[in-house]
């Protein structure tokens, strides 16, 4: 007979719940929450919204609901943020914390105020703001420092083998060296039936203007040889000048002055601006200066189309003229072996150099303002240096004198002989370049009739009797450009933006001087003379202190006798002060005579008498 099983025997126990329960995978972003027992699965925290959004106030605690004030200690923002290391999203802790070390040497590079000039004693809310100028100069130059680490362009150079002279390396050969996309920068253009050519190089270096003496004057993308246009003014041009963008580019034809845009349309015909020789344009300035056979020196506003400033130098035919990149002064070579400095603020030239026995056939300035190179009718090539000393640095003879003459970026040294380019190289940038032996030589199939480097790229180009030719000069250009400047590759856009901030950033004509840094300091001795002239004309000072006036007091305090008290009391200060200086002056001199009597001297009776 079957029995019922008795309950608690041969009955399998029933699992526990938190065990039968399955096991919930952590998610990584969820937080790993510690176990209530060994075995035990981590479940969710009781009450844990309450917890987060809704936390409880402690019971007995002294502190009211409307009380404002923690009990919890305070700890800085600082301490707390040194504390907390600062981690990404993945939780990886930045391996360099902090900015990222700029070295000293680059940044001093960089700086632009001279800390070695201490701040003069001035008004608290004067030396404030001169001081945040200098903290913001100085995090300037510190980015600048920095950001060069970004600069992965490196001038190149040529250099020979042991014993080889670099001059006899021939263009060719310097084409088969190098990569397809350089070899492309050497061309020539057979024009002779319109020659001799003068040409010229936009400021981002992408576009080039030249101007035949038969009348022929056209403007192309030199790199991808695309003609933008090609016009004959059927008449002799002596000299081609882009002026601030590449779509616009002047004329000096044999009557006045034209202006001309990238489609070769004539904007405007400047009848002031006649039988004009030379052109140069200042980009911060927006000024084109203007040299004439008449003696006069012309500065053109293109930005509102007025004339700033005609100056008449006063030497003859003016047909020699270079412009310092770095002060924006303008260089005139005259007949009788002189250079002239000239300003648009100054009627007469700020100073002269007497550069050669005959006249002066050419004058080129470096990129850095400081060495001017010249070549006259006596042979001699010259380097100036132009930081105040306005001495020869070193000049050589040359077998025929050199006509034109340019430097490049980089401080190379070009000059055009006849149908012979000469190119002589210096150890650096900011280092006058050597002319004992040439760099590179090169022959043409005409007489060089104008030379300049291309801006940002190894190349000179050269205008002569036969047209133009485009040389490669290997370490001529800065490898490195600044987009927000001088940017080849802009688009439309890009230039729209750039000329409207340009206009807006525009130096005024009248801070062209020979020292730019001269502007931000005072000119004591002018000030003090202006000061003088006005007391004389005024028979008084006027900056002189002023009496004391006391203030106008309420209740009764503005009384006559009270006023004159407080006069009294003003007075008698100054009186004081004016006594105690005056007694600190007779201790001193009293101390000077007892150092200069000597030592073995016999007191004297009427030595109570000396005061």
């Amino acid at each position: 007979m079957e029995t019922a099983p008795t309950p608690g025997k041969d009955v399998p126990p029933k699992k526990d719940k938190l065990q039968a329960k399955r096991k919930k995978p952590r998610r990584y972003w969820e937080e790993e929450s510690t176990p209530t027992a060994t075995g035990a699965s981590p479940g969710p925290p009781a009450k844990k919204r309450n917890q987060e959004f809704r936390p409880q106030r402690p019971k007995n605690s002294g502190v009211s609901k409307k009380s404002r004030i923690s009990r919890t200690p305070q700890v800085p923002r600082k301490a707390r943020d040194q504390k907390k290391p600062q981690r990404s999203l993945s939780g990886a802790q930045d391996p360099f914390p902090g900015p990222a070390p700029a070295p000293v040497e680059e940044a001093q590079k960089f700086r632009r105020i001279d800390k070695s000039k201490k701040i003069p004693h001035s008004k608290t809310k004067t030396r404030s703001k001169l001081e945040v100028a200098e903290a913001e100069e100085e995090e300037a130059s510190v980015r600048a420092a920095r950001s060069e680490l970004l600069l992965v362009e490196e001038p190149g150079f040529l250099e020979g083998e042991d014993g080889e002279d670099t001059a006899k390396i021939l263009q060719t050969d310097i084409v088969e060296a190098v990569d397809i996309a350089s070899a492309a920068k050497h061309f020539s253009l057979n024009l002779r039936q319109f020659g001799p050519y003068r040409l010229n190089y936009s400021q981002t270096g992408r576009h080039l203007a030249f101007g035949g003496r038969r009348g022929h004057v056209a403007a192309l993308d030199w790199v991808t040889k695309k003609l933008t246009c090609e016009i004959n003014v059927m008449e002799a041009v002596r000299d081609i000048q882009f002026l601030h963008s590449e779509t616009l580019f002047a004329v000096a034809q044999n009557r006045w002055l034209y202006i001309y845009d990238n489609q070769g349309i004539e904007l405007h015909c400047i009848r002031r601006c006649d039988r004009v020789t030379r052109l140069e344009f200042l980009p911060f300035h927006f000024l084109l200066a203007t040299a004439s056979e008449t003696g006069f020196l012309t500065y053109l506003d293109v930005s509102v189309g007025k004339i700033v400033a005609a100056l008449n130098a006063r030497a003859g035919r003016l047909s020699v003229m270079a412009q310092n990149p770095y002060n924006a002064v303008i260089h005139l070579g005259h007949s009788n072996g002189t250079v002239s400095l000239w300003s648009p603020a100054v009627k007469e030239p700020l100073a002269k150099i007497l550069c050669h026995r005959g006249a002066v056939r050419a004058v080129a300035v470096d990129s850095t303002g400081t060495y001017m190179a010249t070549s006259g009718l006596d042979h001699q090539l010259k380097i100036f240096d132009l930081r105040g000393t306005f001495q020869p640095l070193s000049a050589r003879t040359l077998p025929q004198g050199a006509g034109h003459v340019a430097f490049s970026q980089r401080g190379l040294l070009v000059a055009g002989m006849g149908d012979v380019v000469n190119i002589w190289a210096g150890q650096g940038k900011a280092s006058p370049p050597s002319l004992e032996q040439p760099y590179l030589t090169h022959r043409l199939s005409g007489h060089v009739h104008d030379l300049q480097f291309c801006p940002f790229e190894d190349v000179l180009g050269v205008g002569h009797s036969g047209g133009i030719t485009s040389m490669l000069v290997p370490g001529a250009a800065e490898p490195n450009f600044d987009g927000l400047e001088n940017n080849p590759y802009r688009s439309r856009k890009q230039r729209q933006e750039w000329e409207v901030k340009a206009l807006l950033e525009k130096v005024p004509a009248e801070l062209i001087c020979l020292d730019p840094r001269a502007l931000a300091e005072v000119d004591v001795i002018s000030l003090e003379q202006a000061k003088k002239e006005r007391i004389e004309r005024l028979g008084y000072d006027p900056d002189a202190k002023a009496p004391f006036q006391p203030k106008l007091k309420q209740k009764g305090r503005s009384s006559t006798a009270s006023l004159v008290k407080r006069k009294k009391k003003v007075m008698d200060k100054e009186h004081r002060d004016k006594v105690r200086q005056s007694l600190e002056q007779q201790q001193k001199q009293q101390q000077k005579q007892e150092k200069a009597k000597p030592t073995g001297a016999r007191p004297s009776a009427l030595d109570r008498f000396v005061r």
